[in-house]
């Protein structure tokens, strides 16, 4: 295990602040092999994520802000966060039901994005670090909270394992029927932040369809084959092979910015990403149906993050698990409606190696 002088942990003091009279932490899990990841418990957000190359070498492979006040102020991707109550986009901020409609916020033009205003990455959760792997939040959304319905209580459960595999358990339960659908949203470069393009990463997604959208974002509520098009990755190609191709989806989402509709769940593997000069890989193994992939095409006026590292566009992707975007309009998609009755659970694992 080599130790540079990237390997910089963010400082504990710089998150030391109540909001809200909820007193923010920063906590710390590590496991045997020297992986180590840093979550506050302000919008249950990873803050840094240190893994090894192939040489051993430890780099921060997560973008995101040396303090609380910077994602106080400047945060307009949600860098690191649990999403929630609906991750992803609705459209016009409405749904219904049992014939009765809802209007949440409209924070996303015209729609509904990542919760709202006050999504659950805007909130102080409470913590409790069980023991240096694992780390247990939870939150009680109130009924009404940013236009959902009910009262629902999130447990989100992350396990840092001794085979490099970091692991996020979900579950919520609610007074009255309501929409879930949770994530996570941390942005990934496996050469480390402040590090080129990744464009060069090569990304398999265990998808043959995806749901196309419309230059707001919103799906079609198609869903085609990803076949002779760009966004096939069914076989392992780089980010950057189809991104600059002329066709109309890729310039609606100025990029890749897309949902993936997975062949397999149950926790078999949705996506893989090999980053050739470090050999890092990612593996991600997830219980539900979707996969949003996203390239980050954009960071126009986005301030700097840690180490004063510059964000360039598509300098780092995300893969959030998910159920499609716009369910709860798009009544052929799988349901994400959670009723009093029900316990709603899922589980994302980030598995991390070297090749």
């Amino acid at each position: 295990m080599i130790i540079n002088e990237h390997m910089k942990l963010v400082d504990k003091n710089n998150f030391n602040l109540a909001i809200d009279n909820h007193q923010v932490e920063l906590f710390t899990l590590k496991n045997t092999n020297g992986v180590t990841c840093q979550i506050t418990n302000f919008g249950s957000r990873i803050i840094s994520l240190f893994v090894p190359d192939k040489n051993g070498l430890f780099e921060d492979i997560v973008l995101g802000y040396d303090t609380l006040q910077e994602y106080l102020e400047c945060d307009e991707m949600y860098f690191g966060a649990t999403i929630g109550r609906y991750g992803n986009r609705i459209a016009n901020g409405k749904f219904t039901i049992k014939g009765k409609e809802y209007q949440l916020s409209k924070n996303n033009g015209n729609h509904n994005l990542h919760g709202g205003n006050k999504g659950f990455h805007n909130v102080v959760w409470n913590a409790n670090q069980t023991e240096k792997e694992t780390l247990e939040l939870t939150y009680l959304s109130k009924d009404g909270e940013e236009g959902f319905p009910g009262n629902l209580k999130v447990k989100v459960i992350y396990t840092l394992s001794k085979n490099n595999t970091l692991e996020i358990k979900y579950e919520a339960k609610t007074d009255k029927s309501t929409l879930v659908n949770l994530t996570h949203h941390s942005y990934f470069n496996l050469r480390g932040i402040g590090k080129e393009s990744i464009e060069n990463h090569f990304v398999t997604i265990n998808a043959s369809k995806y749901t196309p959208i419309n230059k707001e974002g919103i799906p079609t509520g198609e869903i085609i084959s990803v076949i002779q098009t760009p966004f096939d990755f069914t076989k392992e190609k780089a980010i950057g092979k189809d991104i600059h191709n002329s066709d109309e989806q890729l310039v609606f989402g100025k990029g890749y910015d897309h949902n993936f509709v997975l062949d397999a769940t149950n926790l078999k593997c949705a996506a893989r990403v090999i980053e050739p000069i470090s050999g890092r890989t990612l593996e991600v193994f997830t219980s539900q149906p979707g996969i949003q992939f996203y390239s980050f095409n954009h960071v126009e006026g986005i301030h700097s993050g840690k180490n004063n590292t510059a964000f360039i566009t598509r300098s780092a992707f995300c893969l959030e698990t998910q159920h499609y975007p716009d369910s709860p309009n798009q009544h052929h998609f799988p349901s994400v409606i959670l009723n009093p009755d029900e316990i709603y659970t899922s589980r994302t694992s980030y598995k991390f190696s070297v090749k």
